[in-house]
């Protein structure tokens, strides 16, 4: 039967449907122009690499429109700019985010979908930028994306570094590390900036002359790198102001040294250009030799150098006088690496051009502010004071006269206290200290969580804190909910949009409305088949990367983070053997099914991190093969972790394993991105697991553990004795004595005798400083609680919801707010 009326679309959405098409149209269009200009090749003779570069180029057209549009308005409006220093930016694959901030995917989708191409397939061609190695970077890409967003004028600077950190491969039960050679086929996002380059000095000596205008530092018989900066344009999500992340690669000033190749000594021709050319290699080189110590000071001045000196040069000709560079720039250190950057301006404005030192002294304080990572002092960092004064001759003589400077004041509130006022020197015991160097200069200092910073200080920092209290504060890192739900989870996205709208994309606040549908059983089953069909997805990732076959109709309980001992995946081990055990003990004993996932890497000379990995191979190896625990529980580690690693994984999560010991993870993102895409937390009261217990309510997150409270106590009267926990429970030292007693299926009995000795005997200090063995009791219990309430179906998809719902406020757009409001003091580009 025919209707009795046919319904024309009106005028409007005719003119919609004729936008659309020919929106399509020209996508096609850039598509197939790129293939034809760039490669020479049609749509049937491409590549699927071809095909990933000609979408690619076609999105950087759009994306360097807006950029270069954006950098004139800044000039035109007299912006202030921010330059965010970071040894790492851990960006991630570029192309679908983009697609998704340009609100471009679905019509790209469609178009490759029309052309007979899979998004997903382009997608795989691109690697993952290797400039980063954690949470560090990851923050300082996530900050990029909310810059742009906030259309804030913002340049990241770092390292372009050839070979990233190092690809993970998993060979033998155990981690081998090799090249992550990223830009082999290129990388079409940078746009090459030679024109810019600029020198970077070292060793030498130094000669001081005086002339009519007072003393004048000559830098002599120095070497030197060229550094070639690479701009990368990072949009946010329907930006106007695209932000720059300028990377810097180090060149030899003279290329083939003619005269030793026509000798036929090639290795001595070529050998300059290789030395200069290695900073720029591997993020992070190994420091426990004199040459990696050496190389890690020369990467962060390069950077830092090359940066300071861009940066003089730009305001010089956009504005000719010098002293009102706080006016248009300033300056976020991100942890220590980059302090070099405060006496090398110095070095700039008085030794070139021409400043005395207060007023440069002046300029700088106004301009640099510091973001504090950690508060173990082991990673604050120091360089030997005799490698930094022949390697960075006047910038160690800059550094000396801050620090007496600097002491000279600290007399005058510590007067007579020799021990503390060196405790706080930047120069003492033949060591140079980059912590303190950014304290007695920036102008801010801040921790990444509230708790974090009330530890700086109380704490880490607590005699500064005294003299200087007005430089002290805490900003909750945050994250980007573009990459995290949009690109990371589009299921949940597309759910979200039916429901609230995807107005939650550019306003992290209408997240909160997710809350009106805690409520609603629809929402809810919706919810949860989300999370299967994210189970289902890094299932079959799993098989075809890995040829690991899991079951998605278990708990996956994820610990996924950079391998070190205080974020403890040795707890979640024993307590895996715990559970291997009971299982054993009593082959009737019901347990519910889970899937426990590993990921991380360990820093290739950190032996007992790489230790940490044997073992939890080893256990995959027995828990996995054992009939008595087959199909029950299954230990899986996921190689070569990373963002896109972390995008299919983290969405699939019922468990976040957030174990750190209470008070030495500074704030953690993992467990923010974990909590928006539905997983619910398990851990300490450690860094922003605070805030994420004081978002959820103490229903909706399960914490076990010492606090940091207790913690203190027990390291100021030296009342922990881990042996008399091993002593006193049972399932612990059974657990424990699974390391040694020949159980697991190893070539040598004893190879994890150095990880038992170190909770029950410790090393130079003393046993178990991260506290697992006291804490294993009551993880055990917090586990146990998890597992009872995934049980109860209900109970868990509200949970599960409820922690989506409550994450907006960890975006890192809010976050960026209050760096604005509190530091930067930016305005907007209108």
């Amino acid at each position: 039967m025919l209707p009795s009326k046919i319904l024309k679309p009106n005028e409007q959405e005719v003119q919609a449907m004729a936008d659309n098409i020919a929106k399509k149209e020209e996508i096609k269009t850039q598509i197939l122009g790129k293939l034809k200009r760039h490669f020479g090749k049609t749509l049937e003779e491409a590549t699927k690499d071809q095909i990933y570069k000609s979408c690619a180029l076609s999105i950087r057209d759009v994306i360097v429109e807006k950029w270069t549009d954006a950098n004139k308005q800044v000039l035109n409006q007299g912006l202030k700019r921010l330059y965010y220093l970071s040894a790492e930016f851990l960006m991630g694959r570029a192309l679908v985010n983009n697609m998704i901030n340009l609100h471009l995917l679905k019509d790209y989708q469609e178009v490759l979908s029309d052309m007979g191409i899979s998004l997903d397939d382009i997608e795989e061609q691109e690697r993952d930028a290797g400039l980063g190695n954690g949470g560090l970077g990851r923050l300082a890409a996530c900050f990029l994306d909310s810059l742009s967003t906030l259309d804030l004028p913002v340049t990241g600077c770092s390292i372009r570094y050839e070979f990233g950190l190092f690809r993970q491969r998993i060979l033998d039960g155990e981690q081998v590390e090799v090249d992550d050679n990223w830009l082999e086929a290129g990388n079409v996002w940078e746009i090459p900036r030679p024109e810019e380059q600029v020198e970077v000095r070292y060793g030498g000596e130094l000669e001081e002359i005086w002339t009519d205008r007072g003393l004048k530092i000559n830098h002599k018989n120095y070497y030197s790198v060229l550094a070639i900066p690479y701009d990368y344009p990072v949009i946010g999500y329907m930006s106007k102001m695209p932000a720059t992340l300028r990377l810097w690669s180090a060149k030899a000033k003279t290329g083939l040294d003619m005269h030793y190749f026509n000798r036929g000594d090639y290795a001595r021709a070529m050998q300059e250009r290789e030395l200069a050319e290695v900073i720029s290699k591997v993020l992070y080189p190994e420091d426990n030799h004199e040459q990696g110590r050496q190389l890690r000071l020369k990467q962060f001045y390069f950077f830092t150098s090359a940066t300071m000196q861009h940066m003089v040069h730009k305001h010089k000709a956009n504005y000719g006088d010098l002293h009102t560079l706080p006016n248009y720039f300033t300056v976020q250190i991100n942890d220590t690496h980059p302090t070099l950057a405060i006496p090398e301006l110095m070095r700039i404005l008085m030794d070139e051009e021409g400043m005395g030192w207060e007023e440069a002294f002046d300029i700088c304080g106004r301009m640099f502010n510091y973001t504090n990572h950690t508060i173990m002092s082991e990673a604050l960092e120091r360089w030997e004071e005799d490698m930094f004064k022949e390697l960075l001759p006047r910038i160690y003589e800059i550094i000396k006269v801050i620090n007496d400077k600097f002491c000279s004041r600290l007399w005058d509130v510590y007067p007579g206290e020799w021990d503390k006022i060196s405790k706080m020197s930047i120069i003492a015991y033949k060591e140079i200290r980059m912590a303190n160097l950014c304290i007695a200069v920036c102008s801010k200092v801040n921790g990444v969580s509230k708790l974090h910073g009330e530890i700086i200080k109380s704490r880490t920092f607590r005699d500064f804190y005294v003299v200087f209290p007005d430089k002290f504060l805490g900003i909750t890192n945050g994250i980007t909910h573009r990459r995290w739900i949009a690109k990371a989870n589009q299921p949940l996205t597309r759910l979200l949009a039916d429901h609230i709208g995807d107005g939650f994309l550019k306003d992290y606040k209408e997240m909160d409305r997710i809350a009106d549908l805690l409520d609603d059983p629809k929402f809810l089953d919706d919810f949860m088949e989300v999370k299967r069909q994210n189970k289902i997805r890094l299932r079959d990732h799993l098989k075809k990367t890995q040829c690991i076959e899991i079951n998605e109709n278990t708990i996956f309980d994820v610990h996924a983070k950079r391998l070190h001992e205080y974020k403890r995946q040795l707890l979640k081990v024993l307590h895996i053997l715990h559970l291997y055990n009971l299982k054993k003990e009593n082959p009737a004993v019901q347990l519910e099914p889970c899937t426990f996932i590993f990921a991380a890497k360990a820093s290739p000379g950190y032996a007992r991190a790489k230790n940490i990995i044997r073992l939890i191979l080893a256990v995959a190896d027995l828990v996995n093969n054992d009939p008595d625990t087959r199909g029950v529980l299954q230990v899986v580690f996921i190689e070569n972790y990373s963002v896109s690693e972390a995008e299919i994984m983290i969405p699939a999560a019922d468990i976040s394993e957030q174990i750190s010991t209470a008070g030495l993870e500074a704030s953690g993102t993992g467990n923010m991105k974990f909590m928006m895409n539905g997983a619910v937390t398990l851990g300490t009261m450690d860094g922003a697991n605070v805030e994420i217990y004081e978002a959820v309510g103490e229903d909706n997150i399960f914490i076990f553990g010492a606090t940091e409270r207790e913690i203190s106590r027990m390291e100021r009267y030296g009342t922990y004795k881990p042996g008399e926990y091993y002593e006193q429970n049972t399932d612990l030292r059974q657990a424990l004595n699974r390391l040694i007693d020949g159980t697991l299926p190893v070539a040598n009995d004893r190879q994890f005798s150095d990880l038992y000795h170190s909770l029950l005997f410790g090393d130079m200090d003393r046993a178990d400083k991260y506290y697992l063995l006291y804490d294993f009791a009551s993880y055990s219990q917090g586990y146990e609680r998890a597992v009872s309430a995934y049980q109860d179906a209900a109970r868990w998809k509200r949970m599960a919801a409820t922690n989506t719902a409550k994450s907006g406020v960890f975006s890192s757009d809010r976050t960026i707010h209050e760096y604005n409001d509190k530091i930067w003091r930016l305005r907007e580009m209108t």
